[in-house]
Formats: C-alpha cells, structure tokens, sequence
C-alpha cells in the first residue's frame, strides 16, 4: 500500500465521486477493488493525521464496501458492533469530509452514532451488542411487513461476550430473516483468548481436517474436472468439521470462512445469502491492519493510535513526564505480586489499556484475561476469593457498568475481598458517552459492604490499592485516564485507616471536600477564596467526625467530585448532613445529569466547569445568594 499523505482529489478517483452507498451502487463489479485501495488509503491518511482507531478499519474495508454495494442501505439495517471497524462505513455514508474530526470536540463521534447519521442504526461503543439489536429490528421489520434485512456485523472479539451468544440462542429458536457477519480477525484490542477462538484455530489446523483435505488431493491427482470440484467442497468441508457445527446448533445456517478481503468474494456471497430465509451466519476471515504493513505486524499498537508519520515503520513514542494512572496500578500488581502469591489479576481483555503488560509476563500464573466477558470476570474473581486467593479486577468504570448485579449478588452480598482496581473514571475525553466514567460513585456507593476509596494522586492511589488489598470485604479504587500529577511515592506503601480523610488547609467561610483527583484545581480554587480544603480520600465509608468539624466552622461546604452529583460523593455528604439536622450550606459540584460529549479531557472539563476557573465561578455565584 502506498504510504503518500497526499489528500488531493486526483488520489481518490473513485472515492471522489462517493457521497452515499446509492453512489458505491452505480460501480460495476470490476471497480471495486480499486475503491477498496482508495477507502484504506483515504483512512490511514486522514487518522494518521488526527489520530484515532486504525488497524480495525483497515481490516473492514473490503466488508464495507460489499455490504453497502449489496444492501439497500438504510433501508436495509447494518449493526455494527463496537465501532473501531466502523471508520470505512463512516467514509461510505456521507462522512469522509469530517473524517479528519472524528473523536475531537464538537466533531464525529468515535463509534457509530444514530444522532449523526440515518446509516448508523444503533450506538455502540460496548461490545457484543450487535447480535441483539439486530434481531429486535428483524422481528419489527417482520411484523411491519417492511422487508427490510438486518445484518448485524460482529468482530474484534465480540464473539467472546456472554451476550452475543445469549442473542444467537434466541435468534435461533425464533427463526427471524436475519444476518450475522462474523469479522474474525482473531483480535480484540489483545489478541483474543478463550475456548471459541481455540477451537476455530486448532480445526482449521489440526490434523483430522488436514489429513481428509490431503488424502482427497492425492485421491484425486491427474482428474483435474474432479479435482476443481473437490477444492470447492474443501469449504464445506470445512464448514462441518469446524466452526460451523457451532453456530449450526444454534440454528443458524453457516457459511465460510470465506476471504474478507476478497471484495468480489464477498459481493457474489451477500447476494446469495441476502436472498435466503431464516437465521443467516456467515464467517468471514480478515486481517487487522490489512493493507499496511507496520498495523498487520502490530495490531494491538495501531488500535489506537496518535498523530503519526505513515510514512515510517512504527509510532514514535513520547516519554511521559509522569507516570499514568494505569501504569501505577501495572507497577504496584507487580509489587504486590513478589510478595503475596496469592494474589490474582483478573482482566476483561483489556491488558494494555489497564497496564497489565509486564504482570501478564512477570506473573503468568497469576493472571487471567477472561476476555470480554465483564460478568463472568467478576464472579470469576469471586470464586478465586472463596478459595482463599487475593483477586484484583481491573477494569474501566464504564465496564464495570455491564457486571452490576454480579458485583452486588456475587460479591457484596457475601462480603467477599475482591478489590476492583476502577480505570477511566470520570471524563475520559474522546471516546465519548459510552466510555466517560460518570456513574460509579453513584452505583458504587449504594451497595452495602463496599469501601469506595478516591485518591488525589498517584501516590495516594497506590496506598489505595494496598489498602484495599489487605481488607477482608469488598473495596474500590477509582483512578482517571491518564498521567499522575508527578508526586513523590512514600518509601513504603502506607495502609490507610478506613473512613478517615485529611485536612489540608484552613481558610475563612467556605470549606471544599475534594473527592478525587480534581485536587489540584481544588487547591487553586482555596488559594483564590480563603477556603479549607479537605481531601475526604473516602466515598464510603465517609468521614463522619471531618464532615461534623468542617460543617460546624464554615457557612458553606462545597462537594468537588468528577462524577454525577445525582447519588454520588456530594449527594452522601447532604444525606449525612440532612441527618444530623446541620444547618450549613452545601454545593454539589460534579458532572451534570447529562451524557458527556467527546472532546479532550481538558477541554471537557473545562466546558463542564471543573477547572479552577469554573470551580471559583460556581463557589462564588453560590456565595453572592448567601445571606
């Protein structure tokens, strides 16, 4: 693939003159492998240019193109699942001017958005939700007698999800006209894991498949009108011996694996599936990256990627002045680790992006990736805990979201000591709605036996994590995306006495209880007004004795937190202020009861009024009703 950054109409011929897929459908056949060349070449020029996903898209050019040139999009319904593989379908569907925007403010939105487009027909962002909206929208079209087809596309380890195969179930048993495409690229963000993606792997190569495909060769040498018919049923063969025996037994009709970056493949195969009644399941094998060689040897470097040089070989790394947040939590595992070997690392596929890297090499017997599978992650290290080992679930607070019911059945209501180590919480920038950590204080601290601990630094949350190690009942510790402030860490990590926060400073009138990582712009703020600051370090249990001095000295106490003040930190500080009958004043200061666009974290922040500027604008428009 060519690697110019040239972005001028000459480069595009065919692309050029896209705007809609009713524009790909006036292409002949013979065309579209050029238009597949010019979609990867438009997409590795304009992400490496504002950053974003890659290598998913890369991967889903030629799938893209065949979907949209078979189906009558949008009256006929794609459901993309995640939306890393949705760049190419955001290009062919009226969007590749604003490509160049996607994941900034007030740009594109990272993931398939229904608001921005009548061709994105469900938001995603979590996974293995596909499967399941597809077949809502195929039993509707079904009973409004619409003739509409569903296609629900499913890949980069969707398939690993509980819910997908819960989804394929129903669909079998119902029998709707329907489409599962199945992007099997044997990736996630990691590489993918578990007894699917095995299996798929060991059929295809194993040696009972291999020996009937090389016996039948040499059966059939020197018949060369035989011999074409045998390399044919090869496939089918395939089909029985392998992957498709699985979703056959699911009530599906199994096709593949067929090439997914054989754009007339694919075509001549979608026409002929799109014509077939009942539950459809067609297996298509891509490859991340496809079509640029740094992200086909790097996939899981180039999922997401900065501003970069296509032009060379790898993405120039940028040392971090700090630490972040993920690689403390990375370094103390394996601190504690070296000297507990009981302790258990449990992730949701989500290795890099936790920090888990060098535990999952240090300690491999000591870690566990259940791939995407939140739920089971969760009760999975409830089991480990009842054996009598040290589980820590490290996961993003807008995952944790998915495994609710696990955490309060499997885990609180026993009391057991599983520490979620919380990634991502509160505004994480530009992934957007589905991924801003917004609510878990709020969902956290309602659930009885939980300790919710909140530092203000790297140094803090390292304590944090001990802390919370060494207690007998479920705990958690929410840390933001990205680098630490640069503190110091104590020579020893400190074990904190539970529900106890500290006093930094003392001012005049207003007291700020800072819950988080917000402290430095709390403590611009107190330098500003004259104010105390007390960094409560705890969410639950609370510090019922500093709430009680702070609220006795002060007229006014302000709650800073980056999380929905609906139920979170501020609202459990009036709750006990209300039941002590104070009768101080108290503002509540966190994000809004709205869903948080994307944007940079700083930009967000400071929209939302979360920065010293707007910390001080809102303490003092409160100051000026006071009487």
């Amino acid at each position: 693939m060519s690697s110019s950054r040239s972005n001028q109409p000459a480069s595009f011929p065919l692309l050029n003159n896209i705007d809609l897929p009713a524009d790909l459908r006036r292409l002949n056949d013979r065309q579209l492998p050029q238009l597949c060349g010019e979609v990867r070449e438009f997409l590795l020029n304009s992400v490496s240019r504002s950053s974003g996903h890659l290598a998913s898209g890369l991967g889903t050019v030629e799938l893209t193109v065949a979907l949209h040139y078979v189906y009558a999009t949008p009256y006929d319904q794609l459901v993309w699942d995640v939306g890393h593989q949705a760049y190419p379908h955001k290009i062919l569907t009226g969007r590749k001017d604003q490509l160049h925007s996607i994941r900034q403010k007030d740009g594109l939105h990272p993931f398939p958005w229904r608001d921005e487009s009548e061709y994105d027909t469900l938001c995603v962002g979590h996974s293995s939700t596909s499967i399941s909206a597809a077949l809502g929208m195929a039993i509707a079209a079904e009973r409004n007698q619409t003739q509409q087809k569903v296609v629900a596309i499913i890949g980069d380890g969707a398939l690993t999800a509980g819910m997908a195969f819960e989804a394929l179930n129903h669909a079998g048993d119902i029998s709707p006209d329907m489409l599962v495409i199945l992007n099997d690229n044997d990736m996630s963000i990691s590489e993918n894991v578990g007894a699917l993606n095995n299996h798929l792997a060991r059929v295809l190569s194993g040696k009972f498949y291999t020996s009937i495909r090389e016996g039948s060769k040499k059966l059939l040498q020197g018949m060369p009108g035989i011999h074409h018919l045998a390399s044919r049923a090869e496939e089918h063969m395939k089909g029985f011996v392998a992957p498709g025996i699985i979703f056959e037994e699911l009530g599906f009709n199994y096709i593949g694996p067929i090439d997914g970056h054989d754009v007339n493949l694919l075509v001549d195969t979608l026409r002929n599936m799109r014509k077939l009644k009942g539950p459809q399941f067609l297996h298509v094998v891509t490859r991340k990256g496809k079509g640029y060689e740094p992200a086909e040897k790097d996939p899981i470097g180039y999922h997401g990627v900065p501003k970069f040089d296509p032009t060379l070989t790898s993405i120039p790394s940028k040392p971090a002045l700090t630490p972040s947040y993920s690689q403390v939590f990375g370094a103390w595992l394996c601190e504690m680790a070296a000297t507990d070997p009981k302790l258990m690392a449990v992730t949701p596929a989500m290795r890099e992006g936790s920090g888990m890297v060098e535990f999952s090499q240090k300690f491999p017997d000591q870690y566990f990736d259940v791939a995407i599978a939140e739920q089971h992650a969760v009760t999975f290290g409830a089991g480990l805990a009842i054996g009598g080992y040290h589980p820590v679930v490290a996961i993003y607070s807008t995952f944790l979201q998915r495994a609710y019911d696990q955490l309060i059945h499997d885990v609180a209501l026993q009391n057991l000591p599983v520490l979620f180590a919380i990634d991502r919480a509160g505004v994480v920038g530009a992934d957007g709605p589905t991924h801003q950590g917004a609510f878990d204080l709020s969902y956290l601290r309602c659930v009885p036996n939980m300790v919710v601990m909140t530092p203000s630094d790297e140094n803090e949350c390292r304590n944090m994590l001990y802390t919370g190690h060494l207690l007998q009942q479920p705990a958690a510790v929410r840390y933001p995306r990205g680098n630490g402030t640069g503190c110091s860490f104590d020579e020893h990590m400190q074990q904190l006495e539970i529900g106890k926060g500290r006093r930094l400073r003392s001012g005049q009138r207003v007291a700020i209880l800072n819950f988080g990582t917000l402290l430095n712009e709390v403590n611009e703020t107190a330098e500003q007004l004259d104010a105390t600051v007390a960094d409560m370090r705890f969410v639950k249990p609370l510090d019922a004795a500093l709430i009680d001095e702070l609220a006795s000295e002060h007229e006014l106490l302000v709650t800073v937190e980056e999380n929905v003040t609906a139920g979170g930190a501020g609202s459990a500080v009036g709750e006990y202020l209300q039941s002590r009958n104070s009768q101080v004043q108290l503002l509540t200061i966190g994000l809004p009861d709205a869903f948080i666009k994307h944007g940079s974290q700083t930009e967000i922040r400071q929209e939302l009024q979360l920065d010293a500027a707007g910390l001080t604008q809102q303490i003092n428009d409160r100051i000026a009703t006071m009487k």
